[in-house]
This record gives structure tokens, C-alpha cells and sequence, in this order.
């Protein structure tokens, strides 16, 4: 009956909204598996998704901070608010894993890091993640998976105006403005934010200069504006812009070349990460839509120190275009054909031997679809300009056994590309020219299930192998690794006594098939549980999540501990305008580490924050 419902509801949220601003409000859709609307159960791809209303309710800190409640999602910050995190989907690092904003990438090119530690979670309206590999839909990167940011949008009509204003723990402000409108044809959202916080000293051994605490601040902003000419035609616009600074520990320091003492150094990044995309959304006739994307996105990265004259500037640049068109052959039988380009640049104070590089490939997928059994199928061609030809498939059967059970079986293969500075950095020692890319094959069970009205499981047994990984030896990118990922993921819905529980639950084994160490930074097993309940005005919710040990380091040497911390979380509406938010983060004041520094020789954790609180107050007055 919940499938009749949402199959009568999407052609309903295509009719009123081809921007999909109406889809975007709904928990039971994706969009970034195939870049087009479908029901989650009906995605070949094990997928996590957060709408706006599950951002309210759970009142994370930011973005980093929703993506760890995911089962096979792990993040390792580098200390508190602002810190670099690693992000690791199914016990791949960060660069494996695609990470989308309005379906632009962000990634810096010279590192991969795609700065999601700088994205405000206030101008977030939704957030997808797939697990496992998307290579033929979007390309390179796309290993681990994807993490897809939709930013706030509007599907109503009307001005909607809003306020936020919190205070926390370590003197944090939060501080955001917005204002959504439109009617039957037009639709807008503009929203600004500002958080600030003197943050905590996040190295616990280090020199005197960096024994301060890391400040962080964030302005942002996003705008959304589309507008249907027609039932068949919508064109739309949207940007997100992210700047500020953020304070770090430098542990190597800065020595006085004639008697090697200590100067101090007190380092700070000037960051924006930006994102700003147009599109063409058209129904041609009855069974093609198609729809027309371009892109620019700006990852810009100056570091300077505040007690000397110490700089250094890595902006990345790209642009993008991606047309893609959805055929309903028949009843049984769609298919998606498309093409993508983009285009990489870079400018800094450091001159590589190349700036620039260009992508461009051509992708289909066909999809079967009957009452015994289900198939999708898909092919990429991508022609890098550093690397030729390279080709990704992939294929999925799903049998459904009954009609509340799902079994789905699937082969994915991916690549990443290396970055700029593994090819291009100007010395040698730390850049290799002749790196290949990075290739993985993945192998996928999955079993979906409606247990009953209340309990909804999804589960998965996986295995992926990643070939030509590339590490450095002795400070030398190399293509000579390569690693075997076994796992278990579980993702339980239940509703107990009026409390709505979410548990998640994964169990993996990374392992370098070489030496057979476990891969730096990956947890085996994590838990996570949030429950919560409304009681008329009143909101109560916990959230618990248990970590086991990892190591630091690929030689498995300098071990992290285990942890598990407890928050709890409540909100109270105190009209149909005004609601009041307090939530507490590690609740048992737990000492913990997620990654480590070196300092003198030495192997040091990184600081976490404590027991922390914020309070908030948001007002949404009525027009």
C-alpha cells in the first residue's frame, strides 16, 4: 500500500514542481542514485537519506556531524569546530567518495578534500548518501560513493520568512536569516547565516604559540530561484557560498634557520568553498525529459600565520556541463543516456608543471522493470585529458520475494583519478606524473524489508577491491597498493510506544592486501542509535554512538582508542511561531581521539570537544 502511495505521489510532485523542490520535502525519494526522482526502495544503491525535518529534529553541528549518524560512515576530525575531517564511506578515504553540492562537485583538485567541514548546516535543505560505487553515473571519485548537499528550497506559496539565533559552549553564536516565497510559476529561497566560536586547543603537545584555542567562523549564503514557463518547461538557478577562517595547531612549528630555536607560529586558513549552477528542465513529449545542467565551483584554501609572513594559496576552479535525458521506452523498459565535461584550473602561489585538465565522457543505463524481477544496467566512457580512455559498468538484479521483501544483487566497478598535486606539485619528490587512476570492483547483496508497519530493515553484505591505490613512499605518491574491503551494514526503523528509533550498524574489514594491515583511521564496528518522540509541543530525543579502536597510521603502530558518547536533544513550540531548541553533545564528558599528530617525534591525539551545549530560539512569523 506505502509503494501505490508514493508511485501516485511522485508524477503529482513532477506536476506541481519540475524542479523537484516538492521531491526535496520527501523522505521516502531519491535523487542522486540516477539524478532524477524515484522511490528509495526502487534505487539499485543502498542510500541514506536526511530531509529538512530530520535536520530540525536532530540539531547537528554541522554537516560532518549528520554524516557520522550513517551506518558505514565514518568521520575522524582533526580537533573541533572548522578541523580537516576525514570521511569514510565503506572504509574508503575521503578523495574516493564523491561529494555533490546542487549536483556540482566541490572537491579541491589539489588535494580532494571537499570541505565539508566549512558547509553551514542551516542553508541545507537536504542531504543523500549512497553507499558504494556510482562510476557510471557520475564518473571519477565516485568509489566509496556519494554524498549529495541540496541546498534550502521552497515549494510553497507565499513569503515564508525565518530567524534563528543560538548560544553554546566554547562561545559559540549561530546566526542565520532567511526568506522563501513564490507562487504557482516562480519560487525562491535566499537564506544568510554566521556562526562563530573561540573553539578549543586541539593539540595537547605542541609549541607555546599553539597552546590557544582554534577560533572558527562561517558566513554563508544560498539562493534559489526557478521559475515554470509551463507544465513542460522550468529553468532554475542556485548558489551556495561558504567563507570564512578557521585557526589550526601547526605541530612541526617554525624554527630561526641560524639557531634552530622555536619562533611560534600561529597558523589560520582563509577558506570559500562555493557552488553556483543553472539549468534547463524540459519534458519533451510524453516519455523524455531532459534536463540541462552548468556549473562553477570555487574550493579556495590561503593559509597565512599570524606572528610572521608565512602564505600560501591553493584555489581550485571548475566548470562544468551535464546534459542528461530520461526515456520511458515502455511500460517495462527506461532508459537514461547522457554526457558529461568539466574542466579543472588552478591558481596559487605555487606553479605546477600543468594548471589545467578537462573531463568529458558519455554515459547510459537501461533499466527492466517487471512483477518477478528487476534489472538496471550501465556503461560510461570517460576520456581524461591526462589519462585517455577509461570505462565503467555496472549491473544490478532485484527480485522482489514477496511484496514487503526486497533482495537485490549488484557489480559496480569505479575509478578516482589522482590529484593535482600528486601529478603536477613542481618537485618531484612529493609528485609522480605517471600515476594511473585508481581502480575498484565492487560486489553487492542487499535485503530490503518491511518487517512490519512500524519496523522497516535495509541491509547489506559487500566487498570491494581497490587496485593501483595510491600511497606515498617516502613522501613520493606511488601506484602500489591495493586493498580488500569486506562488510556488513545494517539500517533498522522501529517505532516503540510512540518512540521512533533508528538504529545503524556496520562491520567492516579494510585491509592492505599487501602488508594485511587494517587501513589508517577505519573503525571495524560502529553503532549508532537515535530515538526520539513528540509529545504534543514538547520534543525529546538521544542519540548514542559507539566507535571501536582503529589505528592512525597504514603500519597499524600508533593505535586509537575506542569510545561511545551519549547526546540528548529536546525542543519545545511554544506557538505556532516560536520554538525553543537545547541540546547537550557528550553528555559524559568522554575523552576521546579520532586521529593523531606528530610532535617531536612523537604521536599525539587530537582533541575532541567535551561535554558542550547550545541553546537555540527560532521564529518563523506568519505573512
Amino acid at each position: 500500500m506505502k509503494r501505490l502511495c508514493l508511485a501516485l505521489l511522485l508524477p503529482a510532485a513532477n506536476l506541481l514542481a519540475d524542479t523537484r523542490d516538492q521531491a526535496l520535502k520527501l523522505s521516502d525519494v531519491v535523487i542522486s542514485a540516477n539524478r532524477q526522482v524515484q522511490a528509495r526502495n526502487d534505487s539499485s544503491a543502498a542510500n541514506t537519506v536526511f530531509t529538512r525535518a530530520d535536520i530540525d529534529r536532530l540539531q547537528p553541528t554541522s554537516v560532518t556531524d549528520l554524516l557520522s549518524r550513517v551506518p558505514g560512515v565514518q568521520v575522524a576530525p582533526t580537533g573541533g569546530r572548522g578541523s580537516l575531517p576525514g570521511i569514510f564511506i565503506r572504509g574508503t578515504k575521503a578523495a574516493q567518495s564523491l561529494v555533490l553540492v546542487d549536483g556540482q562537485r566541490i572537491a579541491n583538485t589539489t588535494t580532494g578534500d571537499s570541505g565539508l567541514q566549512y558547509l553551514n548546516v542551516d542553508q541545507v535543505e537536504r542531504v543523500e548518501v549512497l553507499r558504494g560505487s556510482r562510476s557510471v553515473i557520475y564518473g571519477s571519485d565516485a568509489i566509496g560513493g556519494v554524498i549529495q548537499i541540496f541546498t534550502r528550497r521552497n515549494a510553497e506559496q507565499g513569503l515564508q520568512p525565518r530567524m534563528k539565533l543560538g548560544f553554546g559552549s566554547n562561545q559559540t553564536w549561530e546566526r542565520s536569516l532567511g526568506l522563501s516565497g513564490g507562487d504557482e510559476h516562480t519560487r525562491f529561497n535566499l537564506g544568510v547565516s554566521l556562526d562563530e566560536t573561540a573553539g578549543i586547543n586541539s593539540s595537547h603537545a605542541s609549541f607555546p604559540s599553539d597552546g590557544d584555542h582554534d577560533a572558527y567562523r562561517n558566513q554563508s549564503i544560498s539562493l534559489n530561484l526557478s521559475h515554470s514557463f509551463s507544465d513542460e518547461l522550468e529553468v532554475g538557478f542556485n548558489l551556495l557560498d561558504n567563507r570564512g577562517k578557521s585557526e589550526y595547531d601547526n605541530s612541526y612549528g617554525r624554527y630561526d634557520g641560524v639557531t634552530g630555536q622555536s619562533l611560534g607560529q600561529k597558523p589560520y586558513t582563509d577558506y570559500t568553498v562555493s557552488s553556483a549552477s543553472g539549468y534547463v528542465d524540459a519534458k519533451l513529449n510524453d516519455n523524455w525529459q531532459s534536463r540541462l545542467e552548468l556549473g562553477h565551483s570555487e574550493n579556495r584554501d590561503t593559509k597565512r600565520d599570524t606572528l610572521s609572513d608565512d602564505y600560501s594559496a591553493f584555489n581550485t576552479y571548475r566548470d562544468s556541463v551535464n546534459w542528461q535525458n530520461d526515456l520511458n521506452l515502455d511500460e517495462q523498459n527506461s532508459l537514461i543516456v547522457g554526457g558529461d565535461w568539466y574542466e579543472d584550473r588552478f591558481h596559487g602561489s605555487t606553479t605546477f608543471t600543468e594548471n589545467s585538465r578537462w573531463n568529458r565522457a558519455a554515459f547510459v543505463q537501461h533499466r527492466f522493470h517487471s512483477q518477478w524481477f528487476s534489472t538496471e544496467l550501465g556503461l560510461r566512457r570517460d576520456q581524461n585529458q591526462q589519462f585517455g580512455g577509461q570505462n565503467s559498468w555496472s549491473g544490478t538484479l532485484t527480485v522482489p520475494v514477496n511484496p514487503d521483501n526486497d533482495l537485490l544483487l549488484s557489480y559496480s566497478e569505479g575509478f578516482r583519478a589522482p590529484t593535482f598535486n600528486d601529478l603536477y606539485y613542481p618537485d618531484t619528490q612529493y609528485s609522480n606524473p605517471n600515476l594511473q587512476p585508481e581502480t575498484s570492483k565492487s560486489y553487492e547483496l542487499q535485503w530490503r524489508s518491511q518487517l512490519t508497519d512500524s519496523t522497516r530493515l535495509e541491509a547489506s553484505l559487500y566487498r570491494t577491491d581497490l587496485s593501483d591505490a595510491i600511497i606515498l613512499d617516502a613522501g613520493k605518491p606511488q601506484n602500489v597498493a591495493s586493498a580488500r574491503i569486506n562488510g556488513i551494514e545494517a539500517a533498522l526503523k522501529q517505532e516503540v510506544f510512540g518512540w521512533q528509533g533508528n538504529l545503524g550498524l556496520s562491520l567492516i574489514d579494510p585491509r592492505d592486501r599487501d602488508s594485511g594491515h587494517t587501513l589508517a583511521r577505519r573503525a571495524r564496528r560502529t553503532v549508532n542509535l537515535d530515538l526520539d518522540r513528540q509529545f504534543d509541543q514538547l520534543g525529546l530525543g538521544a542519540s548514542w554512538q559507539a566507535i571501536s579502536s582503529s589505528y592512525d597510521d597504514e603500519a597499524n603502530r600508533n593505535r586509537l582508542g575506542g569510545y561511545a558518547l551519549l547526546g540528548l536533544r529536546s525542543s519545545w513550540a511554544l506557538n505556532r511561531e516560536v520554538s525553543l531548541s537545547l541540546k547537550v553533545d557528550n553528555v559524559l564528558d568522554k575523552s576521546y581521539a579520532r586521529a593523531k599528530y606528530s610532535y617531536l617525534g612523537e604521536s599525539q591525539n587530537y582533541r575532541e570537544e567535551g561535554r558542550v551545549w547550545m541553546v537555540g530560539v527560532t521564529w518563523t512569523p506568519e505573512i
